[in-house]
């Protein structure tokens, strides 16, 4: 009897260790070249709001690690707390997914040299940012050169540039539903929905939602996209 319950405790225990180990499937490692003392936070957000889900003390070695337990494909932020102040330049974003993933950067070059290895939704972010922020340089330069022409009273160049900023947004608006629809098979295209263009005819939105496949249909921000759609026809 005495050997049964010996028996019975050390397959209980063993069966613990196998569901621990099993717990997480998205291990992170990464390295912040410079960085000697500090505090990394792995961050989700949640109801709008960034919530710490992993931290990690730096304190000789500027190397680090997390394992995670990742329901399915989404955006996470690594918060540096440097000690001294908190803001935008210290929030490195990276799409994470299942699987390995490796985060290179440094302290100076936090978020401008961060290299960022082993996620297909990320590598495919990375491309929609790259041509997006041509988008994003034209507008700045159209608001420039529309506030010297209030400035000079030009009417003419005023309705000129007005109509140049309503192409560039079209153009953005068009290439960022092409892009999601491109990548149908990929949990980055109803991010993008949700975070570029969520205020695009709805029409695009739902044509996004229907591209979608079912592995992505189902998938957090599938699921969101979905759910949003839905309550923007029904306000009509």
């Amino acid at each position: 009897m005495k050997k049964s319950i010996i028996a019975f405790v050390t397959l209980a225990l063993l069966s613990s260790c196998n569901k621990n180990e099993t717990k997480s499937n998205l291990h992170i490692t990464g390295n912040i070249k410079g960085l000697k003392k500090g505090t990394l936070y792995i961050q989700r957000i949640v109801d709008t709001t960034l919530v710490a889900i992993d931290t990690i003390n730096i304190d000789g070695s500027s190397a680090f690690e997390s394992d995670l337990d990742l329901k399915s494909p989404e955006m996470l932020y690594l918060f540096l707390d440097r000690g001294v102040s908190n803001s935008l330049d210290n929030n490195l974003s990276f799409f994470a997914e299942p699987g390995n993933i490796n985060i290179e950067t440094s302290l100076e070059g936090y978020l401008s040299g961060a290299k960022i290895t082993g996620s297909k939704n990320n590598d495919l972010f990375e491309d929609y940012k790259k041509i997006n922020s041509r988008f994003n340089d034209e507008k700045l330069t159209l608001i420039e050169q529309r506030f010297n022409a209030l400035k000079s009273n030009n009417v003419q160049k005023i309705d000129s540039i007005s109509a140049k900023q309503d192409s560039n947004i079209k153009r953005k608006y068009l290439f960022a539903t092409n892009f999601a629809i491109n990548n149908r098979n990929y949990e980055v295209s109803p991010y993008i929905a949700l975070s570029e263009i969520y205020d695009i005819n709805i029409k695009y939105l739902d044509t996004i939602r229907k591209s979608m496949s079912p592995k992505v249909a189902q998938s957090l921000y599938g699921k969101k996209l979905t759910k949003y759609v839905a309550e923007i026809k029904n306000q009509k």
